[in-house]
């Protein structure tokens, strides 16, 4: 997938939502051709039906249903793309990105040119970063919208998906999906905690999990070199993260400029103390304070007491987008954390998060989990009832991902598996894959899965549960199979480097 450089493209926060492009066989595909007009819509409980649209795109019939909750105020669009041949009869449902709850560009199109029905939903809420319906008034947060974009939208998003496919085709839906990444990630976890019998499948990567921590934990770069007065350039920042990679390159085996376990790397910043380095033209030193600095970030946000509050930085990860400085467009704080910190959690959207001292910080840390975990945390590591739908749970996390640094995930999943009987019993509807070197949602120096969405569609639908995921880098130079949790692909000692046959899980 690629590399996510623009904010509102990649974090366009999904892929910020990444769709994979799948090429399936078509089990029974329809073949007849189906003309695309309104069908009667079943409202969800608690909601009303405010109007169905039908739009002839190329190639698939869009039907747009919009609905409201009453008292509410909320006026939500589910779109639902349906193939006029060639349906293979699966759903697809695409989630979303940043503050956006779906996708209905690109992603949708492409569930529905792959023989699915593809749906997805608008929660509501605006797109991308804008949290301008965050609140009603100073100091009130609009609850409404945000139960929709927390869990409500894309559940009902499930059952009009389908209600609207089986009254276009005139027949039920056999297999359902979900396919999300980053915020799309977390709403494939939260329909398997909270609506386990929504989808057969659910595809969730680099998943924003325990949201009321991510969420203000990545901020705390900005904090930390607000509060230290020191705002090393970018240069510096990348001669830190260069000098980490060299230390722990080879720890699995194989030097190929890429830190697979970024949290086993005990590289210490201030052995680059007093190196000069080139910016700009200019030689600039490393000092002890810029040492400092990339010390606290890697080791993540603390309390007043210096506490560990939650995990930091990957070292070997980018921080251009957690730690900006001077005319970076990032300058002020990663803005999905931001915005949730301003919006959400002091409820001024003018809230000014530069002059969070580190107790202050620890303060709106704490606030966060206390005022919306029940609400947004999706972090309930009991999936039992998921698993005795019969559902399958796919996910893959970069290890060099800064948006969602992947310690959230692993700590999710020793979570689920404390709760339900080890790492054994957990594989059997729900497999973990470390991507080494790779960023948020793919792209960076290592191997992305190729095809995730086919080898949930075999494990759903044929039982073949992967051991491994193909995968490789945009331009195929470098391939590698990546191993199922708390198994890790390891460099077997001989072979090129740059081919998956050089590897083995462990």
């Amino acid at each position: 997938m690629r590399r996510t450089r623009t904010l509102l493209s990649a974090l366009p926060l999904a892929a910020l939502l990444v769709t994979t492009v799948t090429q399936l066989a078509p089990s029974a595909a329809a073949a007849e051709t189906t003309a695309c007009a309104t069908v009667p819509v079943t409202a969800p409980d608690g909601a009303k039906i405010e109007s169905v649209r039908a739009d002839p795109k190329p190639g698939y019939c869009e039907i747009t249903v919009t609905l409201t909750h009453p008292g509410a105020n909320d006026h939500v669009k589910v779109a639902v793309a349906l193939p006029q041949t060639g349906w293979t009869g699966r759903l697809q449902a695409v989630g979303g990105s940043a503050y956006a709850a779906g996708d209905f560009g690109a992603p949708l199109a492409q569930a529905a040119k792959d023989g699915y029905a593809g749906v997805t939903t608008d929660a509501g809420v605006l797109t991308g970063l804008d949290t301008s319906w965050a609140l009603t008034a100073p100091g009130k947060v609009n609850r409404p919208l945000l139960t929709n974009f927390a869990t409500r939208s894309v559940h009902e998003a499930a059952l009009l998906g389908k209600d609207v496919t089986q009254r276009f085709y005139h027949r039920p839906v056999t297999y359902s999906y979900w396919n999300g990444c980053s915020t799309g990630g977390r709403q494939g976890y939260s329909e398997a905690q909270n609506y386990p019998g929504d989808f057969d499948g659910i595809l969730a990567n680099a998943p924003a999990v325990h949201w009321t921590q991510f969420a203000v934990a990545t901020l705390w770069p900005q904090i930390v070199m607000n509060q230290e007065h020191d705002f090393p350039s970018a240069c510096v920042f990348t001669a830190f993260r260069q000098a980490a990679v060299k230390a722990c390159d080879a720890n699995d085996g194989v030097r190929n400029g890429i830190v697979d376990r970024p949290d086993e790397c005990g590289y210490d910043p201030r052995g680059l103390i007093g190196t000069k380095v080139l910016c700009d033209g200019k030689e600039v030193t490393v000092t002890a304070k810029d040492a400092d600095v990339m010390r606290k970030i890697w080791a993540g946000p603390t309390d007043e007491r210096g506490r560990k509050l939650w995990d930091g930085l990957p070292k070997g990860a980018d921080f251009a987008w957690l730690a900006g400085t001077g005319d970076s467009p990032y300058a002020t704080g990663f803005p999905v954390a931001l915005k949730w910190v301003q919006s959400f959690v002091a409820k001024q959207a003018d809230f000014d998060a530069s002059k969070l001292t580190y107790a202050q910080f620890a303060q709106v840390f704490r606030q966060s989990v206390r005022e919306y975990d029940d609400v947004i945390g999706t972090a309930d590591p009991d999936l039992s009832a998921f698993r005795r739908t019969g559902g399958k749970l796919l996910t893959f996390v970069g290890s060099d991902d800064q948006l969602i640094p992947p310690g959230g995930t692993l700590r999710y999943r020793a979570e689920v598996e404390q709760a339900m009987g080890g790492s054994h019993r957990v594989n059997d509807f729900y497999r973990l894959f470390l991507a080494p070197g790779v960023e948020h949602c793919g792209g960076g120096a290592g191997a992305s899965p190729t095809n995730p969405l086919g080898a949930l569609v075999d494990w759903v639908e044929h039982g073949k549960a992967p051991a491994t995921l193909a995968a490789a880098t945009a331009d195929g130079k470098q391939t590698r199979d990546l191993c199922a949790y708390p198994r890790v692909s390891r460099y077997r000692g001989y072979g090129d480097p740059a081919v998956a046959s050089s590897y083995r899980c462990r």
